[in-house]
């Protein structure tokens, strides 16, 4: 799976009026448009903590924007408007004050994020006077930096755990269509994409099928997925992912995850290789290993040789008790070793028992324990993109995903 790591652009376009308003757009330097937004928001004199804050917070959101293709999803031809009703304050045409001018250009290419999750910050931010919300107070802030807090502690103590990407790399914004359609045959990272988004949509439209291999591969299943997720979104119901498509299903996966929400609940791209390299046993740990604790938890509400199991990421004594449980139950070697058969028979079985039993009353476990452990597991991963195949690499103490780390402060 390819890893998303977001990026500044060069430049940004303006959409100078409310979203569906016949105003101009303008283009221009994306630093630039935050020293706009920076001098238009908050005052120069105040400390430069509080500033510094600030900056960052405006960044994020836009930034969010970008990478959520918020409005190029719905049809606009712009990635922000001068709004504050939906977005920030921009002044066309307007000067910068010279000390927001400097601490922008430090600035410009840092963003917030929650640790673990690959979005920039939908960093929600008002005056804090006139206007409250749950983001940023821009007032509160210069009180919080008149008391001695730094701006990764004013950050944090509205935003809380967040952390500061700094050097994001700089390019050209571009759309995330692949320029060419998608359809029965095609192959590569695109489609896994496309089946990614389509795994997680599921799990809000249960009529959408769930993809059991999220293998890069467009083939019978995947057609079937899209031609259901087309139906339901009043699409041409063709199993093609076109551009309308394509961005439909961008817009309802930042819907169903909240990406563009102070709120997010995440989105994790893990960087995986499909070979099949040495099992999964105990002692490792990381995030396939929670993964495959999310799973045997759902499985021991139902299956009564699978023992319950902590998701807590760290193989040991209790989740291979679970394992060998499984195993006895599906008939396999009783090891206590996941390899590729044992994953891949522990997952067939977790994916139809969420197709019934998450979405319908009727099914779902009564007992208190069997609830607790069921629905806490669920809400633990209901925003991680399924990993439906054995994972391609080894687990050992310590370890965690390879995905690219930047540098965070």
């Amino acid at each position: 799976m390819p890893t998303v790591i977001p990026y500044i652009p060069q430049s940004i376009t303006v959409h100078l009026g409310s979203p569906s308003s016949s105003a101009a757009d303008v283009t221009v330097s994306f630093s630039d448009y935050v020293k706009n937004v920076a001098s238009s928001e908050v005052y120069p004199t105040w400390s430069d903590s509080a500033l510094r804050a600030n900056i960052l917070a405006i960044v994020s959101f836009a930034l969010n924007r970008v990478y959520t293709e918020f409005y190029p999803s719905r049809g606009y031809s712009f990635q922000i408007t001068s709004s504050t009703a939906y977005d920030q304050a921009f002044v066309n045409g307007r000067s910068f004050f010279s000390n927001i001018s400097r601490l922008v250009d430090e600035l410009f290419d840092d963003y917030l994020r929650r640790p673990g999750f690959v979005e920039p910050l939908a960093a929600k931010f008002c005056n804090g006077t006139t206007v409250t919300c749950e983001g940023l107070s821009q007032w509160g802030s210069e009180t919080l930096a008149q008391q001695g807090l730094n701006s990764t502690e004013i950050l944090r103590r509205y935003y809380g755990n967040v952390e500061i990407v700094t050097d994001a790399p700089i390019r050209g914004i571009t759309s995330s269509y692949p320029g060419t359609a998608l359809r029965r045959g095609s192959s590569g990272p695109n489609v896994v994409v496309v089946q990614v988004e389509l795994n997680r949509i599921a799990q809000n439209y249960p009529s959408i099928p769930k993809l059991a291999s999220v293998d890069g591969i467009f083939g019978s299943r995947t057609e079937a997925s899209v031609e259901s997720f087309q139906r339901i979104f009043d699409l041409e119901v063709d199993g093609i992912v076109g551009k309308a498509t394509w961005y439909a299903l961008v817009r309802l996966y930042t819907a169903v995850l909240e990406l563009s929400e102070l709120r997010s609940q995440g989105q994790q791209f893990y960087a995986v290789s499909w070979a099949y390299p040495d099992a999964i046993s105990e002692g490792d740990r990381g995030e396939k290993v929670r993964l495959l604790q999310y799973m045997l938890a759902v499985l021991a509400a139902f299956i009564p040789y699978v023992s319950p199991v902590a998701v807590d990421g760290i193989f040991g004594e209790q989740t291979r008790a679970a394992v060998i449980g499984a195993q006895k139950w599906f008939g396999l070697p009783e090891t206590g070793v996941v390899g590729e058969q044992t994953w891949d028979v522990i997952y067939d079985q977790f994916a139809g028992i969420e197709t019934t039993a998450f979405d319908d009353g009727a099914l779902y476990p009564r007992s208190p324990a069997a609830v607790n452990t069921f629905s806490s597991a669920r809400n633990l991963f209901a925003a991680t993109p399924r990993m439906t195949q054995f994972p391609g690499y080894d687990l050992r103490p310590g370890a965690s995903d390879p995905v690219r780390k930047e540098v965070v402060r």
